[in-house]
Protein backbone atom coordinates (compact mmCIF):
# COMPACT_ATOMS: atom_id res chain seq x y z
CA UNK A 1 0.00 0.00 0.00
CA UNK A 2 1.02 3.62 -0.51
CA UNK A 3 1.93 5.64 2.57
CA UNK A 4 3.75 8.80 3.56
CA UNK A 5 6.58 8.53 6.06
CA UNK A 6 8.37 11.33 7.88
CA UNK A 7 12.05 10.43 8.04
CA UNK A 8 14.82 11.69 10.31
CA UNK A 9 15.48 14.55 11.00
CA UNK A 10 11.99 15.80 10.08
CA UNK A 11 10.87 18.72 7.94
CA UNK A 12 8.76 18.92 4.80
CA UNK A 13 11.70 17.80 2.66
CA UNK A 14 11.73 14.47 4.53
CA UNK A 15 8.13 13.50 3.80
CA UNK A 16 8.43 10.51 1.49
CA UNK A 17 6.00 8.37 -0.48
CA UNK A 18 6.74 4.70 0.23
CA UNK A 19 5.27 1.25 -0.36
CA UNK A 20 4.41 -0.69 2.80
CA UNK A 21 2.84 -4.11 3.40
CA UNK A 22 -0.93 -4.26 3.70
CA UNK A 23 -2.14 -4.25 7.33
CA UNK A 24 -2.89 -7.49 9.12
CA UNK A 25 -6.41 -8.89 9.12
CA UNK A 26 -8.49 -7.55 12.00
CA UNK A 27 -8.34 -9.46 15.26
CA UNK A 28 -10.83 -9.48 18.11
CA UNK A 29 -12.39 -6.03 18.49
CA UNK A 30 -10.57 -4.62 15.45
CA UNK A 31 -11.58 -3.29 12.04
CA UNK A 32 -9.70 -2.71 8.80
CA UNK A 33 -10.38 0.62 7.11
CA UNK A 34 -9.59 1.59 3.54
CA UNK A 35 -8.61 5.23 4.02
CA UNK A 36 -9.54 7.87 1.45
CA UNK A 37 -8.89 11.27 3.00
CA UNK A 38 -7.19 13.30 5.71
CA UNK A 39 -7.05 16.98 6.60
CA UNK A 40 -4.25 19.22 7.78
CA UNK A 41 -4.23 20.70 11.27
CA UNK A 42 -1.74 22.96 13.01
CA UNK A 43 -0.84 20.01 15.23
CA UNK A 44 0.16 18.01 12.14
CA UNK A 45 2.30 20.89 10.92
CA UNK A 46 4.12 21.00 14.26
CA UNK A 47 4.76 17.27 14.09
CA UNK A 48 6.24 17.27 10.59
CA UNK A 49 8.38 20.38 11.07
CA UNK A 50 9.84 19.74 14.53
CA UNK A 51 13.20 17.94 14.77
CA UNK A 52 12.85 14.16 14.98
CA UNK A 53 15.01 11.69 16.82
CA UNK A 54 16.61 8.89 14.83
CA UNK A 55 14.03 6.39 16.08
CA UNK A 56 12.37 5.30 12.85
CA UNK A 57 10.04 6.90 10.36
CA UNK A 58 6.56 8.10 11.34
CA UNK A 59 3.39 8.01 9.25
CA UNK A 60 1.86 11.46 9.86
CA UNK A 61 -1.71 12.82 9.95
CA UNK A 62 -4.14 12.63 12.87
CA UNK A 63 -7.30 12.71 10.74
CA UNK A 64 -8.48 9.72 8.75
CA UNK A 65 -11.70 9.00 6.85
CA UNK A 66 -12.58 5.90 4.88
CA UNK A 67 -14.62 2.71 4.57
CA UNK A 68 -14.62 -0.41 6.72
CA UNK A 69 -13.45 -3.36 4.63
CA UNK A 70 -13.30 -6.08 7.30
CA UNK A 71 -14.26 -6.59 10.95
CA UNK A 72 -12.88 -8.88 13.61
CA UNK A 73 -14.68 -11.00 16.15
CA UNK A 74 -16.89 -9.20 18.69
CA UNK A 75 -17.25 -6.05 16.55
CA UNK A 76 -20.92 -5.05 16.52
CA UNK A 77 -20.83 -1.27 16.00
CA UNK A 78 -19.47 -1.42 12.44
CA UNK A 79 -19.99 -3.51 9.32
CA UNK A 80 -18.09 -3.70 6.03
CA UNK A 81 -19.07 -0.75 3.86
CA UNK A 82 -19.59 1.69 6.75
CA UNK A 83 -18.05 5.14 6.34
CA UNK A 84 -15.96 5.97 9.40
CA UNK A 85 -13.69 8.67 10.80
CA UNK A 86 -10.82 8.34 13.23
CA UNK A 87 -10.54 9.58 16.83
CA UNK A 88 -7.75 11.98 17.83
CA UNK A 89 -7.44 10.41 21.28
CA UNK A 90 -8.34 6.74 20.66
CA UNK A 91 -7.85 5.89 24.34
CA UNK A 92 -10.22 8.65 25.52
CA UNK A 93 -13.58 7.03 25.14
CA UNK A 94 -15.82 9.03 27.47
CA UNK A 95 -15.97 11.29 30.51
CA UNK A 96 -13.62 14.07 31.56
CA UNK A 97 -10.60 11.93 32.44
CA UNK A 98 -8.73 13.16 29.37
CA UNK A 99 -5.21 12.09 28.30
CA UNK A 100 -2.24 14.10 29.49
CA UNK A 101 0.05 13.33 26.56
CA UNK A 102 0.10 12.64 22.82
CA UNK A 103 1.50 9.13 23.25
CA UNK A 104 -1.47 7.46 21.53
CA UNK A 105 -2.40 10.21 19.08
CA UNK A 106 -2.21 9.00 15.46
CA UNK A 107 0.42 10.85 13.47
CA UNK A 108 2.26 11.84 16.63
CA UNK A 109 2.79 9.19 19.30
CA UNK A 110 1.84 6.39 16.90
CA UNK A 111 1.60 6.06 13.12
CA UNK A 112 -1.17 8.13 11.59
CA UNK A 113 -3.46 7.99 8.59
CA UNK A 114 -1.37 9.13 5.62
CA UNK A 115 -1.70 5.63 4.13
CA UNK A 116 -4.13 3.60 2.14
CA UNK A 117 -5.27 1.12 4.78
CA UNK A 118 -5.08 0.48 8.52
CA UNK A 119 -6.20 -2.11 11.07
CA UNK A 120 -6.98 -0.73 14.53
CA UNK A 121 -9.40 -1.31 17.42
CA UNK A 122 -12.94 -0.41 16.44
CA UNK A 123 -12.94 2.02 19.37
CA UNK A 124 -10.45 4.19 17.44
CA UNK A 125 -13.23 5.22 15.01
CA UNK A 126 -16.79 6.50 14.91
CA UNK A 127 -19.28 6.53 12.08
CA UNK A 128 -18.95 9.47 9.70
CA UNK A 129 -21.95 11.77 9.29
CA UNK A 130 -24.41 10.36 6.75
CA UNK A 131 -24.15 12.11 3.40
CA UNK A 132 -20.64 13.47 3.96
CA UNK A 133 -17.89 12.77 1.46
CA UNK A 134 -14.71 11.24 2.85
CA UNK A 135 -12.96 14.58 2.36
CA UNK A 136 -15.65 16.46 4.28
CA UNK A 137 -15.67 13.87 7.06
CA UNK A 138 -11.89 14.06 7.42
CA UNK A 139 -12.16 17.70 8.53
CA UNK A 140 -14.11 16.77 11.65
CA UNK A 141 -11.95 14.55 13.82
CA UNK A 142 -9.57 17.28 15.01
CA UNK A 143 -10.87 20.71 13.95
CA UNK A 144 -14.55 19.85 14.03
CA UNK A 145 -14.45 18.13 17.40
CA UNK A 146 -12.34 20.96 18.85
CA UNK A 147 -14.97 23.49 17.76
CA UNK A 148 -17.77 21.25 19.07
CA UNK A 149 -16.19 20.82 22.48
CA UNK A 150 -15.38 24.52 22.79
CA UNK A 151 -18.95 25.53 21.95
CA UNK A 152 -21.15 22.72 23.23
CA UNK A 153 -19.39 20.46 25.73
CA UNK A 154 -17.51 23.13 27.67
CA UNK A 155 -18.97 26.41 26.38
CA UNK A 156 -22.59 25.26 26.81
CA UNK A 157 -23.73 27.42 23.93
CA UNK A 158 -27.40 28.32 23.66
CA UNK A 159 -29.53 30.16 21.16
CA UNK A 160 -29.04 33.91 21.45
CA UNK A 161 -25.41 33.70 22.59
CA UNK A 162 -22.67 35.61 20.78
CA UNK A 163 -19.49 33.82 19.72
CA UNK A 164 -16.19 35.38 18.66
CA UNK A 165 -14.02 33.43 16.21
CA UNK A 166 -10.49 34.52 15.33
CA UNK A 167 -9.39 34.22 11.71
CA UNK A 168 -10.54 31.84 9.00
CA UNK A 169 -8.75 28.57 9.72
CA UNK A 170 -10.45 25.23 10.03
CA UNK A 171 -11.51 25.42 13.69
CA UNK A 172 -12.75 29.00 13.40
CA UNK A 173 -14.82 28.35 10.28
CA UNK A 174 -16.36 25.18 11.69
CA UNK A 175 -17.12 27.00 14.94
CA UNK A 176 -18.81 29.77 12.97
CA UNK A 177 -20.96 27.27 11.09
CA UNK A 178 -21.86 25.31 14.22
CA UNK A 179 -22.67 28.41 16.24
CA UNK A 180 -24.94 29.82 13.56
CA UNK A 181 -26.73 26.48 13.26
CA UNK A 182 -27.44 26.57 16.99
CA UNK A 183 -28.96 30.04 16.91
CA UNK A 184 -25.96 32.05 18.05
CA UNK A 185 -24.67 35.33 16.70
CA UNK A 186 -21.07 35.30 15.44
CA UNK A 187 -18.38 37.97 15.26
CA UNK A 188 -15.24 37.13 13.28
CA UNK A 189 -11.84 38.73 12.80
CA UNK A 190 -9.65 38.82 9.71
CA UNK A 191 -7.27 41.17 7.94
CA UNK A 192 -8.28 40.15 4.41
CA UNK A 193 -11.17 41.88 2.63
CA UNK A 194 -11.97 38.88 0.44
CA UNK A 195 -12.01 36.57 3.46
CA UNK A 196 -14.22 39.06 5.31
CA UNK A 197 -16.81 38.80 2.56
CA UNK A 198 -16.69 35.00 2.67
CA UNK A 199 -17.11 35.07 6.46
CA UNK A 200 -20.22 37.20 6.03
CA UNK A 201 -21.51 34.76 3.39
CA UNK A 202 -21.15 31.96 5.94
CA UNK A 203 -23.26 33.89 8.41
CA UNK A 204 -20.90 36.09 10.42
CA UNK A 205 -22.97 38.99 11.80
CA UNK A 206 -19.95 41.27 12.07
CA UNK A 207 -16.38 41.05 10.77
CA UNK A 208 -13.56 43.10 12.30
CA UNK A 209 -10.25 43.89 10.58
CA UNK A 210 -7.69 43.25 13.31
CA UNK A 211 -4.91 45.08 11.44
CA UNK A 212 -6.94 48.24 10.94
CA UNK A 213 -8.18 47.85 14.54
CA UNK A 214 -5.25 46.57 16.64
CA UNK A 215 -7.37 47.03 19.79
CA UNK A 216 -10.13 45.02 18.16
CA UNK A 217 -11.78 44.28 21.49
CA UNK A 218 -13.14 47.82 21.36
CA UNK A 219 -14.93 47.00 18.11
CA UNK A 220 -16.23 43.74 19.62
CA UNK A 221 -17.66 45.61 22.59
CA UNK A 222 -19.29 48.11 20.26
CA UNK A 223 -20.81 45.26 18.24
CA UNK A 224 -22.28 43.78 21.44
CA UNK A 225 -23.57 47.05 22.91
CA UNK A 226 -20.87 46.97 25.59
CA UNK A 227 -21.74 43.49 26.91
CA UNK A 228 -19.05 41.35 25.28
CA UNK A 229 -19.32 37.93 23.71
CA UNK A 230 -20.34 34.76 25.53
CA UNK A 231 -17.73 32.44 24.02
CA UNK A 232 -14.34 33.13 22.41
CA UNK A 233 -12.69 30.62 20.08
CA UNK A 234 -9.12 31.67 20.91
CA UNK A 235 -6.71 30.22 18.34
CA UNK A 236 -4.03 32.90 18.42
CA UNK A 237 -2.49 32.43 21.83
CA UNK A 238 -0.35 34.98 23.68
CA UNK A 239 -0.56 37.84 21.17
CA UNK A 240 -4.37 37.77 21.01
CA UNK A 241 -5.38 36.53 24.45
CA UNK A 242 -5.58 39.94 26.13
CA UNK A 243 -7.87 41.22 23.37
CA UNK A 244 -9.99 38.09 23.74
CA UNK A 245 -10.31 38.66 27.51
CA UNK A 246 -11.40 42.24 26.86
CA UNK A 247 -13.90 41.04 24.23
CA UNK A 248 -15.57 38.49 26.51
CA UNK A 249 -18.45 39.29 28.82
CA UNK A 250 -18.36 39.02 32.59
CA UNK A 251 -18.62 35.33 33.39
CA UNK A 252 -17.93 34.36 29.78
CA UNK A 253 -15.99 31.40 28.40
CA UNK A 254 -12.67 31.60 26.54
CA UNK A 255 -11.62 28.37 24.83
CA UNK A 256 -7.84 28.48 24.38
CA UNK A 257 -7.16 26.05 21.55
CA UNK A 258 -4.32 27.53 19.52
CA UNK A 259 -0.78 28.85 19.74
CA UNK A 260 -0.45 30.52 16.35
CA UNK A 261 1.37 33.51 17.88
CA UNK A 262 3.68 31.58 20.21
CA UNK A 263 3.87 29.17 23.10
CA UNK A 264 4.00 31.57 26.04
CA UNK A 265 3.32 35.16 26.99
CA UNK A 266 1.70 37.48 29.49
CA UNK A 267 -1.87 36.98 30.65
CA UNK A 268 -4.06 39.90 31.71
CA UNK A 269 -4.80 38.15 34.99
CA UNK A 270 -6.42 41.09 36.75
CA UNK A 271 -8.87 41.62 33.89
CA UNK A 272 -9.58 37.88 33.70
CA UNK A 273 -10.32 37.81 37.42
CA UNK A 274 -12.32 41.03 37.43
CA UNK A 275 -14.50 39.69 34.63
CA UNK A 276 -14.76 36.31 36.37
CA UNK A 277 -14.20 34.56 33.07
CA UNK A 278 -13.44 30.91 32.48
CA UNK A 279 -10.20 30.46 30.50
CA UNK A 280 -9.90 26.84 29.44
CA UNK A 281 -7.16 25.17 27.47
CA UNK A 282 -8.52 22.25 25.48
CA UNK A 283 -7.35 19.73 22.92
CA UNK A 284 -10.03 18.04 20.79
CA UNK A 285 -12.38 15.74 22.75
CA UNK A 286 -13.47 12.20 23.57
CA UNK A 287 -14.97 9.52 21.34
CA UNK A 288 -18.32 10.09 23.06
CA UNK A 289 -18.10 13.80 22.21
CA UNK A 290 -17.37 12.87 18.60
CA UNK A 291 -20.38 10.57 18.37
CA UNK A 292 -22.59 13.35 19.75
CA UNK A 293 -21.15 15.78 17.21
CA UNK A 294 -21.75 13.41 14.31
CA UNK A 295 -25.41 13.02 15.27
CA UNK A 296 -25.82 16.80 15.46
CA UNK A 297 -24.09 17.42 12.12
CA UNK A 298 -26.50 15.07 10.37
CA UNK A 299 -29.30 17.48 11.32
CA UNK A 300 -27.55 20.52 9.79
CA UNK A 301 -27.66 21.42 6.10
CA UNK A 302 -24.17 22.93 5.76
CA UNK A 303 -20.90 21.18 4.93
CA UNK A 304 -17.33 21.93 6.04
CA UNK A 305 -15.50 24.53 3.96
CA UNK A 306 -12.60 22.95 2.07
CA UNK A 307 -10.01 25.39 0.79
CA UNK A 308 -8.36 22.83 -1.47
CA UNK A 309 -7.79 19.10 -1.75
CA UNK A 310 -4.47 17.66 -2.88
CA UNK A 311 -3.24 14.14 -3.59
CA UNK A 312 -1.51 12.15 -0.86
CA UNK A 313 1.84 12.45 -2.61
CA UNK A 314 1.43 16.25 -2.63
CA UNK A 315 1.51 16.39 1.17
CA UNK A 316 4.60 18.62 1.36
CA UNK A 317 2.95 21.18 -0.91
CA UNK A 318 -0.20 21.03 1.19
CA UNK A 319 1.77 21.85 4.33
CA UNK A 320 3.60 24.65 2.51
CA UNK A 321 0.23 26.16 1.60
CA UNK A 322 -0.83 25.87 5.23
CA UNK A 323 2.33 27.63 6.35
CA UNK A 324 1.61 30.48 3.94
CA UNK A 325 -1.60 31.18 5.86
CA UNK A 326 -3.69 32.03 2.81
CA UNK A 327 -6.19 29.22 3.17
CA UNK A 328 -9.86 29.64 4.10
CA UNK A 329 -11.22 26.61 5.90
CA UNK A 330 -9.59 23.19 5.66
CA UNK A 331 -6.78 21.87 3.47
CA UNK A 332 -7.29 18.18 2.69
CA UNK A 333 -5.52 15.18 1.22
CA UNK A 334 -7.45 12.61 -0.82
CA UNK A 335 -6.49 9.32 -2.43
Amino acid sequence: MKAIQLAFPGGLENLRLVDLPEPAAPGVGEITVRLHASSLNYHDLLVVTRPRKADGALIPMADGAGVVTAIGADVTEFAPGDAVVSCFFPEWQTGRDMPGSFATVPGDGIDGFARESVTLPASAFTHAPKGYSHTEAATLTTAGLTAWRALVVDGRIKAGDTVLVLGSGGVSILALQMARSMGARVIATTSDAAKAERLRDLGADAVIDYVANPDWSVAVMEATAGRGVDIVIEVGGPATLTQSIRSCRVGGHIALIGVLTGYSGEVATVELMARQQKLQGLIVGSREDQRDMVRALEAFSWRPVIDRSLKLEEIAGAFAWQQAGRHFGKICLTW
